[in-house]
């Protein structure tokens, strides 16, 4: 089967198709900043680059499309019809390609936790619970001990 779009047509399609800042991303962004947490984005020094990091609190967020990661989900199932093998090939090659940055990053002391783009169409049962539920290990109370000897330092002059 021949591809609906001329060479230059797909050229452009597949040039718009974004690897950070995506709409899942910005979500899981989001959430995660009302939740309390900061962050940072895209750390280059760590495997894998990933979306989020709490370096504080040894942890990290993958938001993964699941057409590009092979999700179970149905849209992750989804089979191109043109170019077929190019793209299990390609695809293949991201799920082995995360699973050994998951690893490394286990190795390393981080606890990791992969969203997966299906997750933000259902934000109040799917995504809050689990982004929740890992970020509930935290101690909140260090960082709030943190805060109240530095309001207590400025407010006495003592420092």
């Amino acid at each position: 089967m021949t591809d609906v779009h001329s060479p230059e047509g797909r050229s452009f399609n597949m040039s718009r198709i974004r690897s950070r800042d995506t709409k899942p991303e910005l979500i899981v962004r989001s959430l995660v900043h009302q939740l309390g947490f900061r962050f940072r984005l895209h750390r280059k020094d760590l495997p894998g680059k990933p979306d989020l990091v709490l370096p504080a609190h040894r942890k990290i967020i993958f938001v993964h499309g699941c057409f590009w990661h092979m999700h179970r989900c149905r849209y992750g199932k989804v089979v191109p019809k043109t170019n077929a093998e190019f793209w299990q090939t390609k695809r293949r090659g991201n799920v082995l390609r995360d699973r050994a940055n998951q690893r490394m990053l286990r190795k390393l002391d981080w606890e990791v936790l992969v969203v997966w783009e299906c997750w933000t169409k259902n934000i109040n049962e799917q995504l809050l619970p689990a982004l929740q539920s890992f970020l509930a290990t935290v101690d909140r109370c260090v960082e709030f001990k943190q805060e109240v000897t530095e309001e207590t330092e400025e407010s006495t002059g003592m420092r």
